[in-house]
């Protein structure tokens, strides 16, 4: 018999999966059979929030598993699941709408192959706190609804989102934002300023963000990663930019930033890692060059330094560097109500970075058991280049579970379960 009737939804949600996955090449599934759920492999239990004598479903985990197939609707039957992780497998089609019965689903993490707009449903998990879609095909704009919920870590990259970001951080409470590797647009308003006190890290690498960068960004005194890396950003680096006392890695790598790399940015006391190359930078104070002596990484190539080796020509840099820009009469940056100047001639092509290894991966966060209450991430997992595969259209409703064993099929009285198990079997021996 099952435990509870807990347990025994859980039964249902767990063989109706199990016929979603056509290929477990690790058997990570082989002993999802039979009613001791907990023993699954991936799957962990622990005495329910409203009744500790009853033993319920809070977590499943099968990171690195190499599964592919889809989920099934019938995965809302695990109510009191407070951990979903399923990253670096081959799971693909939708995430189902029925994910919206998951009340107390606390994190999400699918690093996957699933398509689509972005998934709205994970907006309307009331607890969510920790969301990852990284490397996805996701695509489409982002809801605005988004940056309103209360999360804590939220991870975009690596799909093809194609939102203008101009407004969308101003009250977003999240403390780490990663959009690496989309084909977001706009650029960075002036009300970044005001989620200073949340903001602990953000990430907009290889997008295409434009303007000049925005003087609040100098407000946000407790963010410890700024990488803005590989956009189309202009204009200079403020001065404001002293006021990241807290900052660690500071990247502004590959855009077409110009004139002096100020000496307020490389004496901020806990920098670690400070990247600027391939700019339009041609000045640097003493305290920048004093940086390649220390325990700091610090890369300046591909600049207009004169003298300095690793530098762009003086005709690439003349093209850029004597058309300065005017940030005060730019919405981006400036503030001010004026049309944005003059574009830019095309932005060259830099060299290509080269591809990163699952023994560089200084972000994978997905340990088997996680721990709890979870702890936020630090940084933004390089990406992994994956096999195409070609995945069949997921079904709507969940393919019929496999008949039950005749000593599993029994009735729990008085209990929703009889019901689903009824109809698991009934559903079964008519199709």
């Amino acid at each position: 018999m099952f435990e509870n009737s807990g347990i025994c939804r859980a039964y249902i949600a767990f063989q109706a999966w199990k016929i979603a996955i056509y290929s477990d090449p690790f058997n990570t599934t082989k002993n999802w059979i039979g009613p001791k759920v907990c023993d699954y492999k991936g799957v962990f239990c622990a005495p329910s929030l409203s009744d500790p004598k009853s033993t319920v479903i809070i977590s499943v985990d099968l990171n690195h598993t190499d599964i592919a197939g889809y989920l099934p609707a019938k995965l809302d039957l695990l109510t009191d699941l407070s951990l979903l992780h399923i990253n670096s497998n081959r799971f693909c089609g939708i995430i189902p709408k029925s994910f919206s019965k998951l009340t107390l689903l606390h994190e999400l993490d699918v690093n996957n192959r699933f398509v689509g707009h972005f998934p709205r449903v994970v907006i309307s998990i009331p607890l969510l706190k920790y969301l990852d879609l990284r490397y996805n095909n996701f695509e489409g704009e982002l809801p605005s609804e988004l940056f309103e919920k209360d999360l804590d870590s939220l991870f975009l990259n690596n799909n093809r989102f194609v939102s203008n970001i101009l407004e969308m951080f101003g009250s977003s409470p999240t403390s780490v934002i990663v959009v690496v590797n989309n084909r977001f647009s706009g650029c960075i308003s002036n009300i970044i300023g005001k989620i200073k006190n949340t903001l602990n890290e953000i990430v907009f690498q290889n997008n295409n963000l434009t303007g000049c960068l925005p003087m609040e960004i100098g407000n946000l005194g407790n963010v410890t990663v700024l990488d803005i890396a590989s956009n189309i950003f202009n204009g200079v680096l403020a001065k404001t930019f002293k006021g990241l006392g807290k900052i660690e890695e500071l990247d502004v790598t590959n855009n077409m930033l110009t004139c002096f790399v100020l000496d307020e940015v490389c004496w901020l006391s806990s920098i670690k890692i400070f990247r600027f190359s391939y700019n339009y930078f041609n000045g640097e104070v003493e305290s920048c060059l004093q940086l390649k002596g220390k325990d700091i990484v610090f890369n300046d190539v591909g600049n207009c330094f004169p003298d300095r080796p690793k530098q762009k020509s003086v005709k690439e840099c003349q093209q850029v560097v004597s058309r300065p820009i005017e940030c005060g009469k730019s919405k981006c940056g400036g503030g001010g109500d004026q049309p944005p100047p003059k574009p830019l001639p095309p932005k060259p092509k830099q060299p290509p970075m080269p591809k990163p290894t699952d023994d560089d991966d200084p972000y994978d966060q997905s340990p088997v058991k996680r721990q709890w209450p979870p702890v936020t991430p630090k940084k933004l997992p390089p990406p992994v280049v994956k096999p195409p595969i070609h995945c069949p259209p997921s079904p709507v409703i969940s393919p019929p579970p496999p008949v039950c064993s005749p000593h599993l099929r029994f009735t729990l009285h008085h209990d929703q379960c009889t019901l689903h198990l009824l109809q698991f079997n009934h559903h079964y021996h008519h199709h």
